[in-house]
């Protein structure tokens, strides 16, 4: 066998020692690494390289050391042949294999979990996959709980993930198409979609977009979230992120497609609109009328989480005569010892609501209740009574936290709490006109807004008629029979729609 020289001039020689100090000079100062020698007699036949946590030992020991002693007789008088298809005999039994002459390429092989295999006389380097590492188990995601629907989410490994996408969707025609980013972590992600229904150009788009990331490590989705988006100058989400199965099958089922990233359970899906902050998953197991009010429901405190704090500044600042007499002097001697304006007032109050929401997110779980609990009683309750901050305005902010906590996905409850601030300052300085101005600039970036060319406010603008039936209401099942016009372009039909009902018998 000639010896094997790879593009660094590296020469494999198939002499055990060589060919092992070569592999193990790469894992210099590695505690981790674990060099195993497989003997037959006296003699050294083979060495098999692995760090140690990302393989099952047991298999190792049973489905490689073992058939390759087992074969020791090959070895005493090895032909040409024999010694080539004797590793591929012995190792049968692996999750995945395959061959490499490159040093390299079997380093990073050993990383991601693989073992190596040097045979003497073989001036190769065998690699088996017999991986086994700690990892969580599929349990009901924490940031999307439902009443009603499935209870798994994604975790940490992208084979499970693609497994529970592939579940849902049995057929060949979902494509998951690999790649990997990241020139240390070389972390790996899918890209999954339906062929006969992806909006066109999507897939091509993002593969694009994500072949021009080269940096360092990609540790979270987020990472590729931020650098494949259409705008970076934007508070709003431009792709979602789940940790929810049914969601991401519904949304393929749509035309779009998802990015399931390696070592993260957050998977993005592309393209977002604006009318995903209205729509939860459990609007589509639960009755469609019931649905519908729960739907408005949301729009309304959406409405207000963005806006309430600074309606409530510009009227009790500049437009005293639209609150009631009664109500006006409730309010007028509330704030008789307040020392504040209004807006210094609601500044202060929403940025201690927006501080212990955050402590009682990052301390752990027990110390974040009490965080919580001591925030909005004591605190609150004590802020009133030394005069820092009136009654009134204590209501008004907790009503605001509390509809800020309906947003069926974090990032874009995470949009609107940020822009309640700007628009309270623009009320602050001009009142109701501050705020009309406010929401007038803000759809004018919406307007401009794009998630991977769909226009943001898509089915408002433009407008699709045919796609209003799941956004302010969520028709029956029965009448959603085409896909939305955005993205399912392709396959338009969804369903064909029932036949008249059977007459009951008497």
């Amino acid at each position: 066998m000639e010896p094997a020289v790879h593009q660094t001039g590296i020469t494999l020689t198939g002499e055990l020692e060589h060919d092992l100090f070569l592999l193990k000079e790469k894992f210099d100062r590695c505690s981790d690494i674990v060099c195993r020698t497989i003997c037959s007699g006296n003699q050294e036949i083979a060495v098999a390289v692995y760090l140690d946590g990302l393989v099952d030992d047991m298999r190792i020991e049973s489905e490689l050391i073992k058939p390759l002693m087992s074969q020791s007789e090959l070895f005493a008088n090895p032909g040409r042949d024999a010694q080539l298809e004797l590793p591929l005999h012995a190792i049968a039994h692996a999750d995945q294999f395959e061959t490499t002459d490159h040093i390299e390429d079997a380093t990073t092989a050993v990383c991601k979990g693989a073992t190596a295999v040097l045979i003497s006389g073989v001036p190769q380097i065998h690699l088996a996959y017999l991986k086994k590492w700690e990892q969580r188990a599929v349990e009901e995601p924490i940031t999307e709980a439902v009443i009603r629907g499935p209870r798994d989410g994604f975790i940490e490994n992208l084979r499970v993930n693609t497994t529970l996408i592939r579940r849902r969707l049995p057929t060949a025609d979902l494509k998951m198409e690999p790649m990997q980013v990241g020139r240390i972590s070389r972390t790996e992600l899918a890209i999954v979609y339906l062929d006969s229904i992806v909006m066109p150009g999507l897939v091509d788009e993002i593969k694009s977009r994500i072949s021009r990331i080269d940096m360092d490590a990609v540790l979270e989705s987020g990472y590729i979230e931020e650098m494949i988006c259409d705008s970076h100058f934007t508070i709003f989400p431009q792709m979602i992120s789940t940790e929810r199965p049914d969601r991401v099958a519904a949304s393929i089922l749509e035309g779009r497609a998802a990015i399931i990233v390696d070592n993260t359970p957050f998977v993005l899906i592309a393209p977002s609109l604006i009318t995903d902050v209205l729509q939860a998953n459990e609007d589509y197991y639960q009755n469609f009328i019931v649905s519908t009010i729960m739907r408005w429901l949301r729009l309304i405190l959406t409405f207000c989480a963005l806006t309430f704090p600074s309606i409530f500044i510009a009227v009790s600042t500049f437009h005293q005569e639209m609150i009631p007499t009664t109500l006006l002097l409730s309010i007028a001697s509330s704030r008789e010892n307040v020392p504040f304006p209004a807006l210094v007032e609601a500044l202060l109050m929403e940025a201690a609501f927006e501080a212990l929401r955050e402590a009682g997110i990052r301390l752990p779980r027990p110390a974040g209740q009490a965080v919580s609990i001591v925030g909005a009683l004591v605190i609150g309750q004590a802020a009133v009574q030394a005069g820092i901050v009136s009654a009134t305005l204590i209501i008004v902010v907790s009503f605001t936290g509390i509809a800020s906590f309906i947003f069926p996905l974090y990032n874009q409850g995470l949009a609107i709490r940020m822009l309640r601030f700007p628009l309270m300052l623009m009320a602050g300085m001009l009142g109701l006109y501050g705020i009309f101005l406010g929401l007038l600039l803000l759809l004018a970036h919406l307007c401009k807004l794009r998630s991977f060319g769909v226009p943001y406010l898509t089915p408002l603008s433009p407008l699709h008629v045919s796609d209003l039936k799941d956004v302010f209401v969520r028709a029956p099942w029965t009448h959603m029979t085409k896909r939305p016009a955005a993205t399912g372009k392709v396959n338009r039909r969804r369903m064909v729609k029932l036949p008249p009902r059977p007459e009951p018998p008497v």
